[in-house]
């Protein structure tokens, strides 16, 4: 059985993110975001949870040192950006709403999704500038970098939702990550 644990940065959705991939099958765990590094060595991805803040994601910029495949919502996206050297700033529109994100390429993580999505998402945060060699893999109307990947590594971070009910496509996300996971 693979193994994804989801770290908890205090976000709303972060429990429901959890309950997604235990109706997957997946062995999860939800953890505080102060759990060793060292500890998550041997999983065999992570789910970096959404919050309120940078200043309280714990040990997240450690995680993403380890050698995993890891997915962050929302606020794990911006600590992505912000570890290897791309920007978070305001957005122009706060608070939860829905909105329709271009998929800008293929990639494993949206096999199986068309290009045009709706999703739930909060955009009181944003990465502005996204990392020298990330790939940019989503955007929309308001947010010019919805998703990014890693060039090498399996990291990806994307601005939405996937876990709650108004995220089309949402499961499939996860079964994707899931699939990343098991190679």
């Amino acid at each position: 059985m693979v193994r994804i644990y989801v770290v908890y940065n205090y976000g709303q959705y972060n429990h429901l993110i959890h309950r997604t991939l235990r109706d997957l099958d997946v062995e999860t765990k939800l953890i505080q975001n102060t759990t060793p590094a060292e500890e998550l060595k041997d999983l065999d991805g992570l789910v970096i949870g959404g919050g309120p803040s940078i200043e309280r994601a714990g040990n997240s910029f450690q995680y993403l040192e380890l050698d995993i495949p890891i997915l962050g919502i929302c606020l794990g996206l911006h600590i992505i950006a912000e570890h290897f050297g791309g920007k978070v700033g305001k957005g122009n529109i706060g608070g939860y709403a829905e909105v329709e994100v271009n998929i800008l390429q293929d990639d494993e993580l949206f096999n199986e999704i068309p290009s045009r999505i709706k999703v739930w998402a909060s955009h009181a945060d944003e990465v502005k500038e996204i990392p020298e060699g990330f790939i940019h893999l989503a955007k929309s109307d308001i947010c010019n970098y919805e998703a990014i990947r890693h060039p090498d590594k399996p990291i990806y971070g994307i601005q939405w939702h996937p876990e709650v009910y108004h995220s089309s496509y949402g499961e499939e996300i996860y079964r994707n990550f899931i699939e990343i996971c098991r190679k």
